[in-house]
């Protein structure tokens, strides 16, 4: 019988790290025996027949030699080897596996790592179950993110995935919508192109038009940053739709609409605007705050 993890003592909670990289140590370092072992209380916790010892023999086998996303898909081969071989059994154990939600968007550190082993998991071993895995997924991206662990599901299941984040745009939890524009960037940095979505950008703008009033800046900025992706394959497109968002604020009464519609779109085409695209520089200078716009 499986029993559910105490949240007030989920070895996530007990994991520490810094709050950002340091200087002269590697982000792989992160993933190392301490982490391999509170994984393990994690999955003994809701798995009575999980093995900790073994699975800290495997998880930590060769690890040392081994870069970050690597280390990360070590130690998942080693928690999937002793979990279900059907993704639909898998999943609920690990999600009951997880600590708490983040409370926060912000100021989270390094410690949100602790799940990129989970990350690389649900990636490898769920996209083959589309309902589970992204079950999965949508509680992973609340602890950690989901912007990695989605794309191999993108790829798969592109039009099931897209209506499920269309639904999801409107979530109550910041964490998922943001992985609604996250998740889809083509040009996600550390992350497998999206090469259909690279191609033809159409294929997320639906799910941008639904977040761009968003009101955490969390999600807002992950759109600007998904437009200007857009912007270096597409550029055109990409100002047509920041010129269109302007447009649409123009005669607005809403004043912290306008503002944060505004700093998208100057976000969205900075880079083209710092190689002097005239274009992109025109668009910065119509987003401009109305006080320090020049006459």
């Amino acid at each position: 019988m499986v029993k559910q993890l105490s949240m007030n003592s989920h070895p996530a909670q007990r994991f520490s790290a810094p709050s950002t990289i340091q200087q002269g140590v590697p982000l792989k370092e992160i993933m190392d025996r301490r982490l391999v072992k509170l994984i393990g209380e994690s999955l003994c916790d809701v798995v009575p027949e999980f093995d900790e010892k073994r699975f800290r023999s495997r998880a930590t086998r060769g690890l040392t030699e081994l870069e970050l996303k690597n280390r990360a898909l070590n130690i998942a081969h080693a928690m999937a080897e002793q979990l279900p071989a059907d993704f639909d059994e898998l999943a609920p154990l690990l999600i009951q596996s997880l600590g708490p939600p983040l409370a926060a968007t912000e100021n989270n550190g390094l410690a949100p790592f602790f799940y990129l082993p989970h990350a690389q998991l649900i990636a490898t071993y769920g996209v083959s179950r589309f309902e589970s895995g992204m079950r999965a997924n949508y509680e992973l991206t609340q602890r950690f993110t989901a912007e990695f662990s989605i794309r191999s599901f993108l790829i798969e299941h592109r039009t099931k995935c897209l209506k499920l984040l269309s639904r999801w745009s409107a979530d109550a939890s910041p964490h998922v919508r943001r992985l609604v524009s996250e998740g889809t960037r083509p040009r996600l940095p550390w992350a497998m192109r999206l090469r259909e979505f690279q191609e033809n950008p159409r294929l997320s703008l639906p799910l941008l038009e639904k977040l761009k009033d968003d009101p955490e800046l969390y999600v807002r900025r992950s759109v600007a940053n998904h437009l200007g992706d857009i912007a270096k394959d597409h550029p055109d497109v990409a100002f047509d739709v920041c010129e269109q968002w302007l447009e649409e604020i123009k005669f607005s009464n809403d004043v912290r609409q306008a503002k944060h519609r505004r700093w998208i779109v100057r976000h969205a085409v900075r880079l083209p605007a710092k190689k002097e695209n005239d274009r992109a520089i025109n668009i910065r200078k119509a987003a401009a705050e109305p006080q320090t716009r020049k006459s």
